[in-house]
This record gives C-alpha cells, sequence and structure tokens, in this order.
C-alpha cells in the first residue's frame, strides 16, 4: 500500500467539516512547501548535491527549522544510499514520510487538554501581545459552551491598555462572564476574584488571561509566578494547563517565544494562531521536533469555530492533499 493511500485511509473516518478546515487553513502552506518540492523532484531525474541543497532551501523557507531539516537532510542521504534510489520523484515519498514522523513525535503525542468532569479546571494563558492571546481565549470559551460546560473568564492581562475591554467583547459575544478590576490591578488579585466565583457559581472551565509584554521580561515572569502561587494556593492542582500562545506568522521568532516561556512559566501545551495566514506551517514541525511541548491546538481561521485540536494526519493529509488526489488518480487508470 502507497504512503499517501495510507494517509488517506487514517483520516477517512473523521469528520469532513474539520478535514476540510484544516485543507483551506494549510493552503498557504501548502503552495510554498509541497508545490515546490513537487516541483524540485520533477525538474532533476537525478538526486545530487545541487538537488540537496534546494530541497534544504525549500524547507528553510517554509520554516521547518535549520536544525530539524539539517536532521531531515541526513536522513534522505541515507535513504538514497541504502535503497540506491536515482530518480528524485522516488524520494518524494519517503520525504513525506519523514515529516510525518516529525508531526507524530511521540514525546510530544498528547493533544488532549487536561480537563475532567466534576472539578473547576484552570487554563492559563501566556504570550506576548498581538499572537491572538485573548482571540484563542474567546473561541476556547466558545468551544466549551458547545460541549455544554459553564465557563468563566478572567481579565488578568491589567496592563495592555484594551485588554480588560476585548476580553469582554468575547464574553458578551459567547455569552460568559468576565471578571475583571480596573487597569493596572494587580493581576494576581485578579485571579484570585476570578477563582472565588468560579467556585461559588460552581463553573466547569476558568479561562484566565495574563499580560504579554516582553520588554521587562524579569517583570512579566515574576508577575506570573505570582498568579501560579494563587492559584495553587486557592485551588490545589491549579493551574492544570498553562497554553502558550503563538503566532504561526512570526516563524522562528515563535520558536525563540517557546524556548523563553516554556523554560520559565511551566508550559503544558502550545496553540499555533493565524497559520491560514501564513505559508511558514512548517513551524509546526520545527516546534514539535525541537520541543518537548505538545502542539494542542492550532488556528485555522476568522471564525468561531477555526480553533481546532491539533492532529498531525490532517496536518499532514491537508499538506499533500494534491499528492493524495493524483495518487488516487493513478490507482483508478492503472485498475
Amino acid at each position: 500500500m502507497s504512503f499517501f493511500k495510507r494517509l488517506r485511509d487514517a483520516i477517512v473516518h473523521k469528520s469532513e467539516e474539520v478535514t476540510q478546515k484544516f485543507t483551506d487553513g494549510l493552503a498557504k502552506t501548502r503552495d510554498l512547501l509541497v508545490e515546490k518540492v513537487e516541483d524540485l523532484v520533477r525538474r532533476y531525474k537525478k538526486i545530487d548535491d545541487d538537488f540537496f541543497d534546494e530541497l534544504e532551501e525549500i524547507l528553510i523557507t517554509s520554516d521547518v527549522g535549520v536544525n530539524t531539516v539539517m536532521e531531515l537532510i541526513d536522513d534522505l542521504r541515507t535513504e538514497v544510499r541504502k535503497q540506491k534510489i536515482e530518480n528524485a520523484i522516488d524520494l518524494q515519498p519517503i520525504l513525506s514520510e519523514k515529516l510525518v514522523a516529525l508531526l507524530k513525535n511521540d514525546d510530544a503525542a498528547d493533544t488532549t487538554l487536561n480537563v475532567e468532569d466534576g472539578r473547576l479546571n484552570v487554563i492559563l494563558f501566556v504570550g506576548v501581545n498581538g499572537v491572538g492571546k485573548t482571540t484563542t481565549i474567546g473561541k476556547m470559551a466558545h468551544m466549551f459552551k458547545q460541549q455544554n460546560k459553564k465557563v468563566l473568564l478572567a481579565a488578568g492581562d491589567t496592563f495592555r491598555a484594551a485588554a480588560i475591554e476585548q476580553l469582554e467583547v468575547w464574553g458578551e459575544r459567547v455569552g460568559v462572564d468576565v471578571i475583571k478590576q480596573q487597569q493596572g490591578s494587580d493581576p494576581a488579585a485578579v485571579i484570585y476574584d476570578a477563582i472565588q466565583a468560579a467556585k461559588s457559581r460552581q463553573v466547569d472551565v476558568l479561562l484566565c488571561d495574563t499580560a504579554g509584554r516582553l520588554q521587562n521580561k524579569v517583570n512579566l515572569m515574576e508577575e506570573l509566578a505570582k498568579v501560579h502561587r494563587v492559584l495553587q494556593r486557592e485551588l490545589p492542582g491549579a493551574p492544570h494547563e498553562v497554553l502558550l500562545v503563538l503566532d504561526a506568522t512570526t516563524g522562528q521568532n515563535a520558536l525563540s517565544q517557546a524556548k523563553t516561556f516554556g523554560q520559565s512559566a511551566g508550559v503544558t501545551g502550545l496553540v499555533l494562531t493565524k497559520l491560514d495566514g501564513t505559508a511558514k506551517g512548517g513551524i509546526v514541525i520545527a516546534i514539535r521536533n525541537e520541543l518537548n511541548i505538545p502542539v494542542k491546538y492550532v488556528g485555522l481561521g476568522e471564525r468561531m469555530d477555526d480553533l481546532q485540536q491539533f492532529d498531525p494526519e490532517q496536518f499532514v493529509h491537508a499538506l499533500f492533499a494534491g499528492l493524495i488526489q493524483k495518487d488516487e488518480t493513478e490507482e483508478q487508470e492503472n485498475a
């Protein structure tokens, strides 16, 4: 069975709507990464150093990550020698399989949120300003509401002008309350109020926004540490998730942020936003391969339900949709 048929069969039982969201959301990355690779293997009848140099450039341009690309190219060179591959077209399924293996990195395979029935679940959101943190909170509140969970929002970003108002707009849109104080208030005090309100209202999920400035990283990390202490004191075991929100359009900068916050803020999972607006979707591969932090959710569009749980098979299927279609056509012609 061909690699592309196995990939197609892997998602056949999954929601068509979700499959379409991934396919649409990754169109720009597909155009840059897969179509360029396809053009490359068509142009080179024989695999040589020039072929590998061009492939390396395509992968780095797609923000797959320099370290990841070097490992990948070394692996491909080994496979070419081992399997005595001469025609570049024969290398394409092997490259695709290796990308799948990187995305399915077992160390970072769990994409489910640590949310349990019968308890107050606290999810803390961290990340720099402008990455789509507040929008992600709003979309996740909508998702939990669709699951019939009682949701509350905490406006813990008291530093940025309009952050509280922005969260309130999302609260109104989704139909959930927002616990807030004045701009400039102590974020830990806001989180304290939110925990008390969530307990008294028997809330299922409390989503907490936090400040995102990096100009004074020491202050920010101290602020986050104080929020953690308040949560753990008022609700042992909380926060149950610390989600770092990253803007996929920033490529390698997102990877750098993930390293900074991952070390300092106790991050348990990543949310990659704006994948639909970038050709740099390869950053997902770099993050999965270089960090031991799972990508849990991805933003694939502007709509309320375009925040989707990350699914490696859906991701790869979306990237290679054109090749899968071509593979199907060839199968039918040969039948």
